[in-house]
């Protein structure tokens, strides 16, 4: 009681939904009544999308001017292991870095070892070193009253202090399927889901933003859950939502259950 956090799920370098995310929130809190007001950025913050340097800056600027904590991802860790290792730069690009270094002004062409080598020592050149900096200072976990903030999620029956970092920012099985209650709930992004998943355990609200035009955030205030939503909208451009965060319904939980079960017998990439 006593404060609002807003959580937003993974931005993957959508700036444009990120600019009308953040007015909205501020609206919002603005609006709101005075209380203690948080916001939480869930991790993946970068590639895929078109400017992954713009949200970065956009995301220290932010937090020059309120309370923000920003988690690690999985594509924040890629990012700077790939500074040091050429078969993590491989991967990242692969997945989604490829969008990142041209945001940053560099020619992404590599595909030999010494051509990697060569890549690395541009990104040396052309990545400011304050946004590594600022990046290695993001956190992997943020507890406020009876909710846990993590990336990816947790290792079921492991105490929050116990979590390893691998886990928060990659895991989805056993934690996805497990139905249980946790010791908090677990706010997540990581996993894609078209609507914010609600259930007992857990909210999901990762929604894509990089390809579906959609980005989420959780509005947590004493114990009520709201969903604030920035969206691309044909003729009309970016659109906010603000809707309850609902529960699921036990058809509802089928169904999404039956999608990830069929997302697992998919061929495994980064992502999965």
């Amino acid at each position: 009681m006593g404060e609002r956090v807003y959580a937003v799920g993974d931005i993957h370098g959508r700036l444009d939904l990120f600019e009308a995310l953040i007015d909205a929130i501020e609206r919002d809190d603005a609006n709101g009544r005075p209380l203690r007001s948080t916001v939480i950025l869930l991790g993946d913050l970068i590639d895929r999308g078109p400017d992954s340097a713009g949200v970065i800056a956009r995301a220290r600027e932010w937090g020059k001017a309120r309370k923000l904590h920003i988690l690690a991802g999985n594509h924040e860790e890629m990012f700077l292991e790939s500074l040091k290792r050429p078969d993590v730069l491989r991967h990242f690009l692969r997945f989604g870095g490829r969008e990142t270094l041209l945001s940053y002004g560099i020619q992404p062409r590599a595909r030999t070892k010494s051509e990697l080598a060569a890549l690395q020592d541009l990104m040396a050149h052309y990545i400011p070193a304050e946004d590594l900096d600022f990046i290695r200072s993001f956190e992997e976990l943020v507890v406020i009253g009876n909710y846990a903030f993590v990336h990816a999620g947790i290792l079921p029956g492991v105490p929050l202090k116990q979590q390893q970092g691998q886990d928060m920012r990659w895991i989805r099985e056993p934690f996805l399927s497990h139905e249980d209650l946790h010791t908090h709930v677990v706010v997540h992004g990581h996993t894609i889901t078209e609507r914010a998943v609600v259930r007992p355990n857990r909210i999901g609200i990762d929604t894509g933003a990089f390809n579906s035009g959609r980005l989420t955030a959780l509005v947590l205030e004493g114990a009520g859950r709201r969903l604030i939503q920035t969206k691309v909208k044909k003729k009309k451009g970016i659109v906010t939502l603000d809707k309850p965060a609902e529960m699921e319904t036990p058809a509802e939980a089928k169904a999404q259950a039956e999608a990830d079960a069929q997302a697992r017998r998919r061929p495994r990439s980064e992502d999965e």
